[in-house]
């Protein structure tokens, strides 16, 4: 990717860290976070707020004088930081959902919040040199993102080489977005599934025709594509068929044995792969990521001693980051304490809250480097951060039952329960932040932004963030309630992701927790992890671990469609250097294309959570009913085919038109 040029921008006098971009970043996380509140509680899925916010920001700074790159690069961080920290609703509403809440203490859920999130910006400060400036991860969202800083930032010079650029970005979007829309009406179906009878067990092929997952795929490329397919594989035609085998007496019940089985414990087999996947990635990833806490002490040491040092190379003070690190133990001490002191978990308070001090900090560090390294394969919205959640959840409850026992009292079960979610919710938002702010870092780097300054942006972020989610969590609870819930409507909201990590609780507490599949899903990585180190000793090719756990855990309609998008961005390089010419040029069209296909998507998404929240229905757009579904499964591959086909046909032309 042509990267600007970073003269102006390591400059001091260059804007940046400002206040009207601060204030900008706010009123977008108040908007974006709310959005994602709702939408994950309601379906599960939260969407990306970088580039939506990218947008924005320019659309609105290119009115004030002295507008830069870099300044809408810090609005776009304060915004992602906070969407990002919305994944907390993948936890919290477990506390209400197993009774021990009836509603959220806003002090308290603003602490796990911001306590959390700060924690995982400080561990991201070395992670940047070991996972950013020094890896070749692909980071789809934070290149896509520095993609749309760079062309609208250079549409305002003019030139027919910045003029293609745009139209590549704008055309792709409004397609993605035209598409979306049309899925929204129901004329089309975005989600084709099928599922069948394979021996006496199923098993299901499906796909989400989704523009933003092709382009994601054209920026992480084949290596990664082809390892989620693996995984998949492995899941959808080794272990559907075999846990349903003899399941499935007649055809009436293959949808509802295979979905269920493949949440139930197929999941759990992929969370096991992702488990040994991360601790194996981590281990690999140890030697840079020392090496990323020496260069930044190092740099802190040039920069006391008076020595110049390159703004795009100043991380926040090494000395800040560990004592921000080590003074949050007091919060979360404190946080832990009175958490405590509500439930009948009594005798050992002393010892339960310093060991789970310990957890916090220790499984922290560790997640905050794994979330950084899935975003940086396929970006953080396809990133499973919930399996990441599986794992803290059990991990937690494993250690309370070392450290106090289980017990036949109800109510104290119950509390361990609880108090293992509490503590859930504070290591999760540390990987939720990490996960997010590698990709926003990422972006940094590429538009030569100040990383100290984009850090302290991070932090904004995770402030605004944490004083949005608790009044939109309590408005939710009291407008609709959770599903499961003592005294939830019949338009309860489903929450999913906590109802799983709730009930992993419980059964870790209650001893009935299938290990077997966990430990096969542990087992099955381990074979993946011998494969690729055999792969890359003896040819060029790699077969990443996590991304194979990931292909095991996600569903098939991300997962089929992601390699899809690497193998037609393959092709459409292939191309490219085939034909000869300015092959570099051709190549970035192509890449700014498939961003746009994740722009336009992720714009219509915080548009249409917008409509969602606004009318309280699914499918508030729907123009025709469940009996289209047919034609509308028909008309939706067609079109999704014919669309792929034009923009790429599309994209040659534009690449080859005369200036």
């Amino acid at each position: 990717m042509t990267q600007v040029d970073n003269t102006e921008t390591t400059t001091p006098s260059v804007r940046e860290l400002t206040l009207r971009g601060v204030v900008l970043g706010a009123v977008i996380t108040l908007i974006f976070t709310a959005a994602n509140v709702y939408l994950g509680l309601k379906v599960g899925l939260t969407f990306a707020t970088a580039i939506p916010a990218a947008v924005i920001s320019m659309a609105i700074l290119r009115y004030f004088r002295g507008h830069t790159i870099v300044e809408n690069n810090i609005v776009q961080t304060i915004a992602s930081a906070a969407g990002t920290l919305s994944a907390i609703i993948f936890v919290l509403p477990g506390l209400i959902m197993i009774g021990w809440w009836t509603g959220f203490p806003y002090w308290i859920t603003v602490a796990v919040c911001i306590v959390g999130g700060i924690l995982g910006v400080m561990y991201s400060v070395p992670l940047r040199r070991a996972l950013v400036t020094g890896s070749d991860l692909p980071y789809p969202e934070g290149v896509a993102a520095a993609e749309v800083l760079e062309v609208g930032e250079a549409a305002v010079d003019g030139g027919e080489g910045n003029k293609r650029s745009l139209r590549a970005i704008v055309v792709g979007s409004l397609v993605a977005a035209g598409f979306s829309f049309l899925a929204a009406t129901k004329v089309i179906l975005s989600d084709i599934a099928v599922y069948f009878r394979l021996g006496a067990g199923g098993s299901t092929i499906g796909a989400s025709l989704s523009l933003a997952l092709i382009g994601v795929g054209h920026l992480v490329g084949v290596t990664v594509g082809f390892a989620m397919i693996v995984g998949l594989v492995i899941s959808y035609f080794v272990l559907l068929p075999t846990l349903t085998w003899g399941d499935i007496a007649d055809s009436d019940v293959v949808k509802t044995v295979v979905s269920s089985t493949f949440s139930h414990d197929v999941r759990f087999v992929g969370a096991g792969a992702i488990a040994i996947a991360a601790i194996w990635t981590l281990l690999k990833i140890l030697g840079p990521i020392v090496k990323g806490i020496r260069a930044a002490a190092a740099s802190t040491r040039l920069r006391r001693s008076g020595t110049e040092v390159e703004l795009t190379e100043q991380d926040l003070p090494i000395w800040i980051v560990g004592g921000t690190i080590a003074f949050s133990l007091i919060p979360i001490g404190l946080l832990l304490w009175w958490f405590l002191e509500s439930t009948q978990i009594g005798g050992n308070t002393p010892l339960i809250i310093a060991v789970t001090l310990v957890f916090v900090v220790v499984l922290g560090a560790i997640l905050a480097s794994v979330a950084g390294y899935m975003a940086g394969l396929i970006g953080s919205s396809n990133s499973p951060i919930s399996g990441l959640g599986i794992l803290v959840v059990v991990a937690a409850s494993l250690t309370l039952v070392l450290v106090h026992g289980r017990s036949d009292d109800a109510k104290q079960t119950l509390g361990l329960v609880a108090y293992a979610l509490f503590a859930t919710a504070i290591v999760f938002g540390i990987a939720t932040i990490s996960n997010d702010n590698l990709q926003d870092l990422k972006t940094g780097q590429l538009v030569g932004a100040t990383p100290w300054r984009q850090q302290v942006a991070l932090v904004i972020g995770v402030v605004f963030g944490g004083l949005v989610i608790p009044p939109v969590l309590t408005l939710l609870n009291t407008a609709f309630g959770f599903l499961g819930a003592p005294g939830a409507g019949e338009n309860a909201l489903a929450a999913p992701q906590a109802a799983l990590i709730s009930s992993l609780a419980k059964g870790v507490f209650g001893g009935d927790l299938d290990w077997g599949l966990l430990g096969l899903g542990v087992a099955i990585g381990a074979v993946v992890i011998a494969i690729d180190e055999v792969l890359k000793l003896k040819t060029k090719f790699a077969l990443p671990p996590l991304a194979v756990g990931m292909g095991m855990y996600l569903p098939m309609s991300l997962t089929l469609i992601i390699p899809l998008g690497a193998l037609l961005g393959r092709y459409y390089d292939k191309w490219a250097d085939r034909t000869g010419g300015d092959v570099e040029q051709k190549k970035r069209l192509g890449v700014l294309m498939a961003t746009g296909l994740i722009v336009g998507e992720s714009l219509f998404g915080v548009v249409f959570a917008g409509i969602v929240a606004g009318s309280g229905s699914d499918s508030p757009l729907a123009i025709v009913g469940d009996g289209f579904e047919n034609w509308a499964e028909i008309l939706g591959v067609v079109l999704f085919v014919a669309l792929l086909a034009g923009l790429y046909r599309w994209t040659r032309r534009l690449s080859g038109a005369e200036g």
